[in-house]
């Protein structure tokens, strides 16, 4: 891993213990220590970034964006295509950073790293097509168009589940529509931002363009507000807790600013009758126990229609005791661990108000102990059989555990899915075209993202990415999710020799 480090620009490494570790981002002594979840060693203490250190971001910012804005769009891809090619070269060590700090396998954290190379991609094409409309004016000789202008800074404020591949559907598509981007990464996994931040560095130098298109902030709750808080970005994205999402809204829209949020996720799949159950076990094991159940999009709750109910759950608890739990770098393993102890209390905490509720245990949780498993993180993936209105079904927890339950008919199914307060992800599993048209319908998910055939989790990027309620709204990442990192102009140009009013109004003198 020191290897690792040093080929991303990281030299502050020292591993169990804190003396002679080297401190970087700034020379402030209030730090972030940065402890792996994977076998609880230190990796690095980065400095927070202070009050004053903020305003430099701030005002180097506001000057890159002055120059930036003016490149046109195309140019700005091309800086954009140039970052996708420099993490192609550094897709294997970024990749193993984002699974030794985050604790998900080597597989997701490569699979990361290739989001960030895929929306690069996307954000290349899209840089010549920020298109506007034109329409007809109902004035003789006079043309209507609109045009599409970047906004300024963007303040970014991400969670530690995707400690690099979110920051990069928010800044690859802001940079090319002509913005500047301030980005407060989560300070459970510091040293990601930082790599993310050393490699946009080389490209921006290596093309003479102020670093300033592109910075990062480090500290806790204080350094999003002040990003939330202040005038100087007009739009604020923000990922996270629907906790956290509430505040930064409510703060935002007190000074009429913009928000993009995508916020906490309680994701449901329906299995019918119809429904092909190896490819359904495949979708629904992956998707509650993929990243340790830390994805906003994680399975957790099973909906399972009463005819196909036992033989689909005999054939999850197998499938749960094959799961291999450990090392997350050792690609043998299925799953690592939390990102840290309070993750595992609150794991811990809500396995024990399910059973309290009523809830019936399926497959055991529990916390693992041992050799292998030192850091305390790494909990077995849970099964517990539970009604539908129990408290704890419509809380998310960012944990390993699953909720299964019966239902009877389709309508039934899809009243469970929805009677949530979050509204991100949705996945129904069938084989039958009435059956998915009915829950594609607008009488089916209420949810931004909904499948068929497919799991809850494993989004590509070319779609919108984001869900309704209090999942916040809004949408990152592919289709036209660009124009909310841009403010629409509409623009009307007479070339007669009079001055016509609109809707036939005279004014003469």
């Amino acid at each position: 891993m020191q290897e690792v480090l040093k080929t991303l620009g990281i030299q502050a490494i020292n591993f169990g213990t804190s003396t002679g570790v080297e401190f970087f981002g700034n020379t402030n002594t209030n730090l972030i220590e940065s402890y792996s979840p994977v076998d609880g060693k230190l990796i690095g203490k980065v400095s927070t970034t202070t009050k004053e250190e903020y305003e430099q971001v701030m005002e180097s910012a506001q000057e890159a964006f002055k120059t930036w804005r003016l490149m046109p769009a195309p140019l700005r891809g091309e800086i954009v295509r140039q970052y996708g090619e420099a993490l192609r070269k550094y897709k294997d060590e970024l990749g193993r950073l984002v699974s030794y700090e985050m604790g998900k396998s080597l597989q997701e954290g490569w699979g990361e790293v290739q989001e960030m190379i895929d929306i690069c991609d996307f954000a290349v094409g899209l840089s010549r097509q920020l298109y506007g409309l034109s329409m007809h004016s109902e004035r003789p000789l006079h043309r209507m168009y609109e045009q599409w202008h970047p906004m300024g800074v963007v303040g970014i404020i991400s969670a530690f589940n995707f400690p690099v591949a979110v920051w990069s559907w928010n800044s690859m598509l802001a940079m090319v529509c002509g913005n500047v981007c301030v980005w407060k990464g989560s300070e459970k996994t510091p040293l990601c931002s930082i790599a993310c931040q050393n490699i946009m560095a080389e490209v921006l130098k290596a093309n003479d363009l102020p670093e300033g298109i592109s910075s990062v902030v480090t500290g806790g709750y204080e350094v999003g507000e002040w990003i939330s808080q202040d005038t100087r970005t007009p739009l604020v994205s923000a990922t996270g807790s629907t906790r956290m999402g509430k505040i930064v809204a409510q703060t935002v829209a007190g000074r009429l600013g913009r928000y993009l949020l995508e916020l906490g996720g309680n994701n449901a799949m329906i299995v019918t009758p119809s429904a092909d159950l190896d490819v359904t076990l495949v979708g629904s094991v992956f998707g509650a126990v993929g990243t340790c159940g830390q994805r906003c999009t994680s399975t957790r709750r099973l909906i399972i229609q009463e005819g196909v109910y036992d033989d689909f759950v005999q054939k999850l608890t197998n499938a749960y005791g094959q799961l291999r739990i450990g090392d997350p770098l050792d690609q043998n393993n299925h799953v690592g661990p939390l990102i840290d102890k309070a993750a595992v209390e609150m794991y811990n905490s809500s396995i024990e108000e399910a059973k309290k509720s009523g809830g019936k245990v399926l497959v055991e949780g529990g916390v693992l102990e041992g050799p292998g498993y030192e850091s305390g993180c790494y909990v077995k993936p849970c099964v517990i059989e539970v009604d539908a209105q129990y408290a704890i079904v419509k809380h998310e927890t960012f944990a390993p555990i699953l909720y299964v339950m019966k239902y009877n008919t389709l309508e039934e199914a899809i009243a469970m899915q929805n009677d949530v307060p979050q509204g991100l992800s949705s996945a129904i599993m069938t084989t039958n075209l009435r059956d998915s048209e009915k829950f594609l319908s607008v009488a089916g998910s209420d949810c931004g993202i909904a499948n068929v055939n497919i799991g809850t989790s494993g989004a590509e990027i070319g779609g919108a990415f984001g869900g309704e309620k209090e999942t916040g709204g809004g949408r990152e990442s592919g289709s036209d999710s660009w124009k909310a990192y841009m403010r629409r102009q509409t623009n009307t140009i007479n070339y007669s020799t009079e001055l016509p009013l609109a809707q036939g109004i005279k004014f003469d003198f």
